[in-house]
């Protein structure tokens, strides 16, 4: 089973959060994106790509004009994204991303969860070296050779491509756009499965018994802060 099921399966465990959490993160982060590269769509990529995946997610199409409309209207807000990592139990690793206007905060809430669980935090660095920063483009609709075939045209290197229920393309994150590009342009009507940035553990490790309940109960406490955006870990049974 290839990569693609585990960001699949991160993606579905995601989307099973409180609908209100996923409705004021993509606020936030369509407002910083719209605030630092611009309200225009098609000349703001980053902004664009965040109003379809929350379009795909069924944000309201309202919670994305008031993020857009704040920046147009002059409100001035300021977004920061901070990168922790954690040491879960038997080898278990996390990191976690948090979205926040009050770093304070958002730090002191995650130490809380740290502590209650009885886990670690670590330094910069020490577990994200175990893990693959990339994109990751899936769809239907080409064969491997045509694919290959558009990529190499466009220019576009990549780090892998399997075949999992049509084809997965995985490459550095800066080439998410050039990657779909290329697609689009023998493929004009294509429905992208996924396009999304992601970290992948380079290992992965299963947890059993009381190591098991207490990383589920990890992920939920870290599901219940209001600025974690998004938690990577390595544990391939939850």
């Amino acid at each position: 089973m290839g990569r693609a099921y585990e960001v699949r399966k991160a993606s579905i465990q995601k989307t099973g959060a409180a609908r209100g959490k996923i409705y004021s993160m993509y606020a936030k982060e369509i407002y910083q994106a719209a605030k630092n590269g611009g309200t225009s769509l098609e000349a703001n990529a980053s902004l664009k790509r965040l109003v379809e995946r929350a379009k795909k997610e069924q944000v309201p199409s309202d919670i994305i004009k008031r993020a857009i409309d704040k920046v147009n209207s002059g409100i001035d807000e300021n977004y920061i994204k901070n990168t922790y990592e954690l040491f879960g139990p038997s080898g278990s690793t996390l990191i976690v991303e948090c979205l926040t206007d009050n770093v304070n905060r958002s730090v002191s809430e995650l130490r809380a969860v740290v502590n209650k669980c009885h886990i670690k935090m670590g330094n910069v660095g020490s577990v994200s070296y175990n893990y693959d920063n990339l994109c990751i483009v899936s769809f239907k609709g080409l064969s491997m050779d045509d694919t290959i075939n558009a990529l190499i045209e466009n220019d576009v290197d990549v780090k892998d491509i399997e075949e999992d229920d049509g084809i997965v393309i995985y490459g550095d994150p800066q080439d998410l756009f050039k990657i779909k590009e290329s697609i689009t342009k023998v493929l004009p009507n294509v429905t992208f499965d996924m396009d999304e940035i992601t970290m992948l553990a380079k290992e992965k490790v299963e947890l059993s018994g009381e190591d098991l309940d207490l990383f589920k109960k990890l992920l939920t406490m870290l599901d219940d802060v209001e600025d974690v955006s998004n938690v990577y870990h390595n544990v391939a049974n939850v």
